[in-house]
């Protein structure tokens, strides 16, 4: 607007300046609340959103310096006293147990050379071992080099029909130039230590001073899926016959194009399956339409259809959008700090079960009180109008699915977050950022099954070395495989 439209509107009247003033005013008001909205999401990070951890933006020197003094004070408020470095009062040590005399390969006995009173040199007689001795134990590697055997085929020729005859190789032997050892040791790198095939390849002459090309190593991990097959089904309905599991997705990159991948996580096991979409449809296909526990998972939409009687949502979710309202303005501000006190009492009581009084009344008892505030905050918020119109919609959708925010208060062995899925998810989103996911299907396959039996023998605090090692042996031989989970 320049000077001679402004005097038009002056001389137009006081009636017209007046609601030239008003229209005005309330686009400045509508510009200020989204230039808010933007800053708001510009601000948001792995607290506040589902954006990962790597995603936040670096932090100034002095905003790291901020946060290590608040968290200093907050420490020295909880203990009274400065937090001195090293292990605290009352923490569990974690010392080396020496190992009983019969696992020791060598003895070493050492004598002092002279008296450390008098300086007088002790003579060979002197030595002889005592029944009070000091212990100190090193662990060593010994020379590390692959067996190597060589299977020669012979010919007979028959004295009856004089034909020749030559001897075949056992299907165990024949099947690979490699040992199932060897195979399980070039697995366990790649899906337990997430080493490339390239990296496989120069390990294995550097420490077993063998010749692998990265093809050969590929090809190890091909036969190993087919050898997984078996195992990762059994896995999938040992998982699914549970009477809890937690569920979640991420994506992943097969040459390129979006997949989703899966998990259903239990205390003793972690499937994984990548999948072409993350969709509704999908979820059913991997638990099934008809599963009869309890499904604790976040609360995205593809999992609305569960009853939320047999279902347990995600507090730590809940507690990272209330913080999300928090920072906005208003009502959603006063919205969002409300409820997210409301969560820390929940957590509180949750710890307090867990690790003080382990008492199922008592917890229920301590959590009363707080749904009932819950329900009183979420029905303030839920009807729709001006002042709720940015956080109404959560509001609704908590109100929605009440009976699955406390199943954990009424059921044994549930919990209030989905951590076990989080962390399944963990060691493959690190697999899929380092090898740029999987190149074709038969990759895919490789990825889940593998993943799978090192995340679920990670869980049981199992070796995957030993458990490929059998696998491999028992699948080159035709015997039944071993199960990862009973």
């Amino acid at each position: 607007m320049d000077r001679a439209e402004a005097e038009a509107i002056y001389d137009a009247g006081r009636d017209v300046c007046v609601e030239f003033i008003l229209e005005l005013s309330a686009r400045v008001q509508r510009l200020e609340e989204r230039l808010a909205r933007l800053e708001a999401q510009a601000r948001q990070d792995s607290l506040t959103s589902s954006r990962p951890p790597s995603s936040d933006p670096p932090k100034t020197r002095a905003q790291r310096r901020a946060e290590a003094r608040a968290r200093a004070r907050e420490l020295m408020r909880r203990e009274g006293e400065q937090r001195k470095a090293g292990g605290q009062a009352g923490h569990q040590g974690t010392g080396r147990e020496l190992h009983p005399e019969d696992q020791i390969d060598e003895i070493v006995d050492h004598y002092p050379d002279a008296c450390g009173g008098c300086g007088r040199r002790f003579d060979d007689r002197q030595r002889r071992p005592d029944r009070r001795f000091g212990r100190h134990q090193v662990a060593e590697l010994p020379p590390i080099s692959v067996i190597w055997t060589e299977h020669r085929t012979h010919q007979l020729r028959c004295r009856q029909c004089r034909a020749r005859t030559s001897a075949q190789l056992p299907p165990q032997i024949g099947a690979s130039a490699f040992g199932p050892r060897l195979q399980a040791a070039v697995v366990t790198l790649t899906a337990g230590y997430r080493i490339s095939r390239r990296g496989i390849s120069e390990l294995v002459r550097d420490l077993f001073g063998a010749r692998l090309s990265t093809g050969a190593s590929d090809a190890i991990c091909q036969r190993a899926s087919d050898a997984l097959a078996g195992p990762h089904l059994h896995l999938q309905d040992w998982v699914l016959d549970q009477a809890a599991v937690h569920v979640d997705e991420t994506g992943w990159r097969t040459r390129g194009e979006g997949r989703a991948l899966w998990t259903a996580a239990t205390p003793g096991g972690v499937f994984l399956q990548i999948a072409e979409h993350c969709s509704r449809e999908q979820f059913n296909a991997l638990i099934g339409t008809s599963y009869p526990g309890i499904v604790i998972s976040d609360r995205w939409n593809g999992y609305s259809h569960l009853d939320p009687h047999r279902r347990q949502a995600c507090w730590s979710h809940i507690k990272r959008d209330f913080r999300r309202h928090a920072d906005g303005l208003g009502e959603q501000k006063i919205f969002g700090e409300a409820g997210s006190e409301l969560t820390r009492w929940v957590f509180a009581a949750w710890r307090a079960y867990q690790h003080e009084h382990h008492d199922r009344e008592r917890l229920k008892a301590d959590v009363a009180p707080i749904q009932t505030e819950l329900r009183a905050l979420l029905e303030e918020a839920s009807p729709k109008n001006r002042r709720t119109r940015w956080h109404r919609q959560f509001a609704n959708n908590l109100l929605k699915i009440w009976p699955a925010l406390w199943t954990f208060v009424t059921v044994d062995g549930i919990e209030p977050t989905n951590n076990p899925a989080e962390r399944a998810l963990r060691t493959p989103v690190i697999h899929r950022k380092l090898s740029l996911g999987s190149q074709s299907h038969n990759g895919e396959r490789f990825a889940e099954r593998a993943l799978s039996a090192a995340g679920t023998c990670r869980q049981q605090r199992r070796s995957l070395f030993a458990y490929l090692s059998d696998l491999i042996t028992a699948h080159n031989r035709g015997d039944p495989f071993p199960a990862l989970a009973a």
